[in-house]
């Protein structure tokens, strides 16, 4: 991927902006860019969202690797969905976190024409997170844009964040992780050769590989829809470390169990939606019992996409 370094060699005129990871671009994130757009639009000028890979927690250790509840690509896809006309991605490196927010703020009117930049009620820019709302207003005043603080946008149980959806994740919780996100939350990896076990079952799955930054739910075995080739299927999903068998996994793998597809998947790219957690990842006496069990788990995935139907 091709993410922006510098913003030294760009410009735009006339632009209203917001700064922020926006992870997982959660409903809280749409109201803020969406307010962004219509304001930026009815104002005459350009809707500019710009954001950072890699995670900021990330990058300063605060935060394991597999952090993320969306790569760049998927970002900026859905922030671009909302209606914006530039998405922006800089490369959160050491002298992007040294940068001082006056000099922030300078490059940003010199670059963007900034007319506006929308900021939600705990944003603060620059090195060491100085750069405070009070700061960056009295900074916009000398710079000639303002700053408009956007009011949260509050749920029926209170400000979202993506803190709360990963930790909605971590604890199997994927219908609530959904309702936050205002989508079922989803996973994109490459189908890759696995040790065949769960053909030797009778239950083909399909083994994904998965950006190492990526985020994945909880162990467990999930009702999930695989989009393959333009085409939705039902799908059970196993997300583990096959206890029952020996020498068990050193590391998770998602495998999704694709409910009535015979063709083989490999090399191509598949995404996973969560719809519901069905089980913990148990370990069985015998293999015959973990295929009981996955038998019932697959009635019951049915039970539910014909429900929807």
């Amino acid at each position: 991927m091709n993410f922006t370094i510098s913003i030294d060699s760009l410009s735009f005129k006339r632009s209203c902006i917001t700064i922020g990871t926006f992870d997982g671009v959660h409903l809280g994130h749409q109201f803020l860019i969406g307010q962004l757009v219509q304001k930026a639009h009815d104002s005459g000028c350009r809707a500019i969202v710009i954001t950072f890979w890699p995670h900021p927690a990330t990058f300063f250790n605060r935060a394991p690797l597999a952090h993320a509840l969306t790569c760049p690509d998927e970002r900026e896809e859905l922030i671009k969905g909302l209606g914006v006309d530039e998405v922006l991605t800089l490369t959160f490196d050491q002298a992007l976190a040294g940068l001082e927010a006056a000099v922030f703020m300078q490059q940003l009117k010199d670059t963007f024409d900034v007319q506006r930049l929308f900021v939600g009620p705990n944003f603060a820019l620059g090195k060491g997170r100085s750069g405070s709302i009070h700061l960056l207003e009295e900074s916009g005043k000398k710079l000639g844009f303002e700053i408009e603080r956007m009011k949260p946008f509050i749920s029926n149980e209170g400000m979202i964040s993506s803190s709360q959806i990963r930790a909605d994740l971590s604890h199997n919780r994927v219908r609530e992780a959904s309702q936050k996100l205002g989508r079922l939350y989803a996973i994109s990896g490459k189908v890759v050769h696995g040790e065949h076990r769960g053909g030797k079952l009778g239950v083909p799955t399909a083994n994904l590989s998965l950006p190492p930054e990526r985020l994945i739910p909880a162990n467990g075995v999930y009702i999930t829809r695989a989009l393959v080739n333009g085409k939705a299927y039902s799908s059970v999903t196993n997300i583990g470390v096959r206890p029952t068998f020996e020498n068990p996994l050193l590391v998770p793998r998602v495998e999704p169990h694709i409910l009535d597809m015979q063709e083989h998947l490999y090399g191509q790219e598949l995404t996973l939606e969560f719809m519901d957690f069905l089980r913990p990842e148990i370990k069985f006496n015998h293999p015959q019992e973990l295929i009981a069990q996955i038998q019932k788990d697959i009635a019951k995935t049915r039970e539910v996409f014909d429900n929807e139907i």
